[in-house]
């Protein structure tokens, strides 16, 4: 009998956690990503699409978030013509993000630890070219927007094109391993 009312006990603390979830829908209208890719040359920028998302709430407190980028819509800003064009093809190819065959890329939150004022430091599973390797990020939230900044090692995914730390004599056609990203949603 004591081991049915511990079982029950149980139960109604995992219901009532479920029950006060809040799953909040990302609006992908008005949520941004932004990216720069640097080379020894310069950089380059642009944007890519949400295609879904959420982020869960207990509460005010963020507990947990799940995205699903369209690759499909990587396009170059900073260049017209042409030359957007051509870096657009090739972000595209096999040789960076092959969206041919990985239209999507995800991230799932996997841990979250506040930091206060509304900060809090999440690590998460991005998935990219079907690999999946841990990322690590602060995000605020503030009313139904959260911002965050971070960066992306691209050979952990596999894309080694132009990189120095896999190819040498590249000179001035290096291409940093890291790209930066830059967050905005709206929910």
């Amino acid at each position: 009998m004591k081991n049915l009312k511990t079982i029950a006990i149980a139960l109604f603390v995992a219901v009532s956690t479920i029950a006060t979830a809040q799953s909040k829908k990302v609006d992908a209208s008005k949520s941004t990503i932004n990216w720069v890719g640097k080379k020894v040359t310069g950089q380059h920028s642009g944007t890519v699409n949400i295609q879904s998302g959420n982020l869960i709430f207990k509460g005010k407190k963020l507990t947990g978030g799940t995205f699903v980028v369209d690759m499909t819509s990587l396009t170059a800003t900073d260049i017209q013509g042409e030359y957007a064009a051509k870096l657009n093809g090739h972000l595209k190819a096999d040789d960076f993000f092959g969206t041919d065959k990985y239209p999507t890329s995800k991230l799932v939150f996997k841990t979250i630890a506040s930091k206060g004022n509304d900060v809090y430091t999440v690590t998460a599973d991005l998935t990219i070219k079907d690999v999946t390797a841990p990322v690590k990020f602060d995000i605020t939230v503030k009313g139904n927007t959260a911002t965050t900044s971070f960066k992306v090692d691209r050979t952990k995914f596999g894309i080694k094109y132009g990189s120095g730390s896999f190819f040498d004599n590249l000179g001035d056609k290096t291409i940093n391993d890291e790209f930066e990203l830059t967050v905005s949603l709206q929910f």
